[in-house]
């Protein structure tokens, strides 16, 4: 029965953004197959709206802090590694670990992981996650992963085709859907892609979808050199 159920709130979520996010959703197809004559854009949903978080060590950053980088944003609990919005082990090892040992070319790329209470509530217990991290993270880098205190929710608070990611319901963590999504956030504050991060395949394919925004800023500049 718990299986049942485990297999019921990943299903349900990503249901819920076909409805959401369908179109973009196609890309999985195309950008793991890596052809380039199929290359497509990543579709925009628009700007972030206004944010504030505030980091371990007190400083405050806003979206402008973040100008000309992308940035993917998870929620992250002080119930992790055991019980978690988004699975810490393949968000590190498929995500982090590449970013970590690329930091010279893919600096701009930050991770970005806003503290919740497990019930989609503010939670300012930020340096006991950063001292868990750090303990099983290899080469946690503060700069590069940043765990941070604020309104998740402010930040999750996106809507298209009459649904929302702000969904709630028992199959989810604490009964809130968003704390278990990823958000894949381009240079200009703009949402291109979302994902839920409970499995593997999933945290891949935003990787996968991180690559592909990369390729688009790597043609534009090219074109523009030309």
């Amino acid at each position: 029965m718990a299986h049942s159920a485990w297999k019921a709130g990943p299903l349900k979520t990503v249901f819920a953004l076909l409805l959401l996010f369908g179109p973009a959703l196609f890309l999985i197809f195309i950008s793991t197959r890596g052809c380039e004559h199929k290359f497509k854009v990543l579709d925009d949903y628009g700007a972030i709206k206004q944010y504030t978080l505030t980091t371990a060590s007190g400083k405050q950053l806003t979206n402008k802090d973040f100008k000309n980088k992308i940035v993917i944003f998870t929620t992250i609990q002080p119930s992790c590694p055991d019980t978690c919005g988004v699975t810490i082990w393949h968000l590190d090892q498929l995500i982090y670990q590449q970013l970590r040992k690329n930091k010279k070319r893919l600096g701009h790329v930050k991770l970005v992981s806003i503290v919740t209470d497990g019930k989609g509530g503010q939670s300012n217990n930020i340096k006991d996650i950063q001292y868990m991290l750090k303990d099983r993270i290899e080469g946690f880098d503060e700069s590069i992963w940043i765990i941070a205190s604020g309104d998740a929710k402010s930040i999750y608070n996106i809507s298209n085709n009459g649904e929302t990611l702000l969904k709630t319901g028992k199959e989810f963590l604490g009964g809130q859907a968003f704390q278990e999504l990823m958000l894949l956030v381009d240079k200009k504050n703009h949402l291109r892609m979302v994902l839920p991060g409970k499995t593997e395949s999933t945290i891949r394919t935003m990787r996968d979808h991180m690559a592909l925004l990369e390729k688009e800023y790597d043609k534009k500049a090219a074109k523009a050199a030309k």
